[in-house]
């Protein structure tokens, strides 16, 4: 359209106006988003709350993963050292995939790597360096003066743990003494305050320590606090119990070398005039090693370490640096699960508000709305919901965030002495995600209205009378390329063993939700042609209307199917690959256990003295302690370099026939011992071991150590896939302790005395002990199982939460868009009865499909995981399958009813056509 103008009657031209140019195109766009939203609240509150809740979970999710990727070990018992100086708690492997340079992967280890003691003079040398101090923590069992059992201060993951010190390393907390003196013989110790407390001991009184050996009777001589926590008495953290030098050295059991060095600066000196010095002290012309350096590869970097900062917490909480990257990888895994969610669900919410109008935009298109025009109004409108959506959901995630990492302290997801922390520009991350949310909500309008934008005005206006009769050829072809990608994905699962098993049926359930996505319409129309038969006879006329609105409308029934089928597949299969572990792995857990009697401990562990008392004891037939501790798996993936850290135990072969069965298929375990190992059968399949074979493991302390295969048994899933002789793991360990004692008794045995005489015997061999009758089973699971389950947890529920949302926003935005056909219907002469059962047929029908195809778009994938770690079907249980069928149910029904109760509730068809 132009401006019309007269001949010149004047010097001045007055130049056309151009109805698109910039200007005109913005008054439109003004006029008409403004109008459109008065008219169309309801459509877009439904993509407002969608908005929302994705830039909710957005923010949080990101909050929670960057926090984890900032944690850091507490600094308690080493507050006062400006560095301590450990070994090196990480293995590496180097290998070059095809066709690119080599890659270097590393893994953190969870046994201590020492360093040598002699090393401590040449650091005390240093410059600037007032004092260096070695340090041994040797886990500590204290009995009360009654002989109750004393714990250690309580934290929200639990009791902390009790370590021994010797008592030159106090100045490293600062401890100062409250009362006594310090420890000068081999029977006297000094109290932490708070332990003092909990013993109800003061100074001149006895009790009884349990360390790496048999419990001994100690006086306490002394009892300190440390100086630089005010009126606190204890560390927070971890107990510690004072003894002279010489006593702890020969404690720890390692008099060659220490856990740590603790370096006090001079006044005046700071950490960064320290740190090099230190560092040139150590890689100076004999640089010195950590203790494991002789059977370290030669890739891993075996110099000692100067850790300053928050890095001095980590030789205290050994622990925090796996399980704080076992987090961190949990919780990037769900952040991009969120997202890919969020897009899709954003994408289809908006995409279905904007498809709803295209004969609004077509009538435009008809009175001469520029393409221009018509982009830049639905670019207008979603901006107004989406700016305003994703701030309120931007200043939601705080809150969110912080709840959820309190939730995940409480479930013992964030293990004891690691510390998240929350710096305060941390909390720009929820704008980024905002405008996250925003891009994608703009994006997916700009393509929604495109097509309806380029048709010419009569062509638009046929199409906006039907919908067309085949979805877009580049639509379909995207689908069909992504299900042949799942598809392909799940073979890969069927084919593989382990992380990359589990990696491809994760990618093959996300691919197959995807294809299904793409190809809802295609979907819907297959399962109208099954399923309108049977709706048009049990549904009388509503039936018949249902199957008559499905059949025309099978894009708005594609776009209702695809968020039940999202939340279907995602909560089916994030449930059913732990269950399916779980009871397989307790499966063999229980064929594995022979033991009839254990003995158990909620102290730090069971000396072996303990062990060798048991096993005399009359009618006991075979015992055996049960070491746990992890390995190191170096092995390629695709020519990538990959480092598996895995469960393992230790045990007595020759007390197996009568308290544990792995279930031996080839070897034998009387050949179990020093320099031996047994592999489970899928790990030995993977690896291509068998009896006679070699394999290189790393252990938890660093060191590398070829073993020769002495059998290959069945029950890995409970046992784990390495099984070692006690013998031979012991070494590695940093306290080397049972966790519990198996019992297998004589034929004949009466159990009851038995446990009498063993109630007896441990008396003094260890502390805090219970005998049962009722052992449990042995079964090991990966470190950061616990995490994952409290992780899926939370991820099922928020997640699940809000593809449930989704699927009652997109079902409301549908039956919004469909009031004109209610009331024309009403207007023709159907009843409100037979309106109801045509959405309840509806209802039912996108019910239906959307669980089968979820249903099938989560077997799959998890079929072929399970039949590569298991051997079996998938598994979820029964309580939770109901469950996720009652949520689609409820929220697809209210869905389809709430928003067209108006209609339904009017009695006179002429009333609607006045509204």
């Amino acid at each position: 359209m132009s401006v019309a103008t007269g001949p010149r009657t004047g010097p001045a031209e007055v130049r056309p106006v151009r109805a698109d140019s910039p200007a005109r195109t913005l008054r439109t766009a003004r006029f008409l988003a403004g109008r459109s939203l008065r008219r169309h609240r309801k459509a877009w509150a439904a993509v407002f709350a969608a908005l929302v809740l994705t830039s909710l979970l957005l923010g949080s999710f990101a909050l929670a993963t960057l926090s984890a990727f900032v944690g850091h070990a507490r600094v308690e018992r080493y507050a006062a050292t400006t560095a301590v100086v450990t070994g090196d708690q990480t293995t590496r492997y180097t290998a070059k995939p095809w066709g690119d340079p080599p890659m270097t992967e590393t893994q953190s280890l969870t046994e201590r790597v020492r360093v040598p003691r002699a090393v401590r003079a040449r650091l005390a040398a240093v410059p600037g360096v007032e004092a260096a101090v070695a340090d041994d923590a040797v886990p500590v069992a204290l009995a009360a003066k009654d002989g109750g059992a004393v714990a250690g201060p309580r934290s929200d993951s639990g009791n902390s743990p009790i370590f021994g010190h010797p008592w030159s390393a106090a100045a490293l907390a600062p401890f100062t003494l409250r009362a006594g003196h310090a420890p000068t013989g081999p029977r006297q110790v000094v109290l932490d305050g708070d332990l003092a407390a909990r013993a109800g001991v003061r100074t001149g009184e006895h009790l009884t320590l349990q360390t790496l050996a048999a419990p001994t009777p100690y006086e306490v001589v002394g009892i300190a606090a440390p100086a630089a926590r005010g009126d606190a008495t204890g560390l927070g953290h971890q107990g510690a119990v004072f003894f002279d030098d010489e006593t702890a050295r020969r404690l720890a059991g390692h008099p060659a070398t220490t856990d740590a060095i603790g370096i006090l600066a001079d006044p005046g000196v700071d950490v960064r005039q320290l740190y090099p010095r230190l560092r040139q002290a150590l890689d100076g012309a004999h640089p010195a090693r950590d203790a494991s350096a002789g059977t370290r590869y030669k890739e891993d970097a075996t110099a000692l370490r100067v850790l300053t900062g928050n890095g001095r917490g980590e030789p205290e909480f050994l622990e925090s640096a796996p399980s704080r990257m076992s987090l961190l990888m949990l919780l990037a895994t769900v952040c991009v699960t969120v997202l890919m969610i969020a897009v899709l669900v954003v994408s289809s919410t908006v995409a279905q508000a904007v498809h709803q109008r295209s004969r609004e935009m077509a009538l435009l298109r008809a009175v001469g709305a520029t393409p221009r025009q018509l982009r830049v109004t639905v670019a207008r409108e979603i901006n107004v919901v989406a700016v305003a959506a994703a701030l309120l959901g931007a200043i939601g995630a705080v809150p969110v965030f912080l709840q959820l990492i309190a939730m995940l302290q409480e479930r013992g997801a964030v293990p004891m002495g690691l510390e998240l922390p929350t710096p305060v520009w941390m909390f720009a991350v929820p704008v980024l995600t905002a405008g996250l949310t925003l891009l994608v909500a703009r994006l997916s309008a700009a393509l929604a209205c495109g097509r309806m934008a380029k048709l010419r005005p009569a062509q638009a206006m046929g199409e906006a009378q039907r919908e067309p009769a085949q979805p877009g050829r580049g639509r379909t072809v995207t689908g069909l390329v992504v299900l042949f990608l799942g598809m392909s994905s799940a073979g890969t699962a069927a084919l593989q063993y382990g992380e990359l098993a589990a990696a491809a049926a994760s990618t093959a359930a996300l691919a197959l939700v995807i294809a299904c996505a793409l190809l809802g319409p295609w979907i819907a129309r297959g399962a109208m042609r099954l399923l309108a038969v049977p709706a048009r006879r049990l549904g009388g006329a509503g039936g018949y209307l249902a199957a008559a609105s499905s059949h025309a409308n099978s894009r708005r029934l594609g776009a209702a199917i695809t968020p039940i089928v999202l939340v279907v597949a995602f909560v089916g299969v994030q449930l059913s690959a732990g269950a399916t572990l779980d009871r397989q792995g307790g499966a063999q857990a229980a064929q594995a256990l022979r033991a009839q009697l254990a003995v158990t401990t909620d102290g730090p562990g069971i000396p072996d003295e303990a062990v060798r008392r048991a096993g005399e004891v009359p009618g006991v037939a075979a015992a055996t302690g049960v070491l746990h501790s992890t390995v190191v798996l170096a092995r390629r993936e695709t020519g990538e370099p990959k480092l598996d850290r895995l469960p393992v135990m230790g045990v007595d072969p020759a007390a197996l026939s009568a308290t544990l069965d792995p279930a031996v298929l080839s070897g034998t375990l009387a050949h179990l011992g020093r320099g031996t190992v047994a592999v489970g059968k899928d790990r030995a399949r993977s690896l291509d071991l068998k009896p006679g074979s070699t394999v290189t493991l790393r252990y938890g302390d660093g060191a590398a150590v070829p073993l020769k295969v002495a059998a290959v048994y069945q029950n890995s899933l409970a046992l784990g896939d390495f099984l070692f002789a006690a013998q031979e793991l012991a070494p590695h360990l940093a306290a080397p302790l049972n966790s519990r004692i198996l019992l297998g008794l004589k034929p004949g045995a009466d159990p009851a005395a038995v446990r009498k005489e063993l109630a007896g015997a441990l008396t003094t061999a260890a502390l805090h002990t219970e005998v049962t009758d009722r052992p449990t089973t042995e079964h090991l699971q990966a470190e950061d199982r616990g995490i994952g389950q409290v992780i899926t947890v939370v991820a099922v529920g928020v997640i699940g939460g809000f593809t449930a949302i989704a699927v009652l926003s997109t079902l409301t935005l549908i039956m919004v868009g469909r009031r004109g056909e209610l009331v024309l219907l009403r207007l023709v002469g159907a009843s409100r009865g037979q309106l109801r059962r045509m959405l309840g047929v509806e209802a039912a029908i996108v019910v239906t499909v959307g669980v089968v195809v979820g249903a099938l778009a989560a077997a799959i994938p998890l079929t072929a995981f399970s039949l590569a770690l298991t051997g079996s079907a998938p598994y979820i249980p029964p309580a939770q399958a109901g469950l996720i069928v009652l949520t689609v149910v409820v929220t697809s029904a209210a869905g389809y009813l709430l928003p067209a109760r108006s209609a339904l509730r009017t009695r006179h068809p002429a009333d609607l056509a006045r509204r």
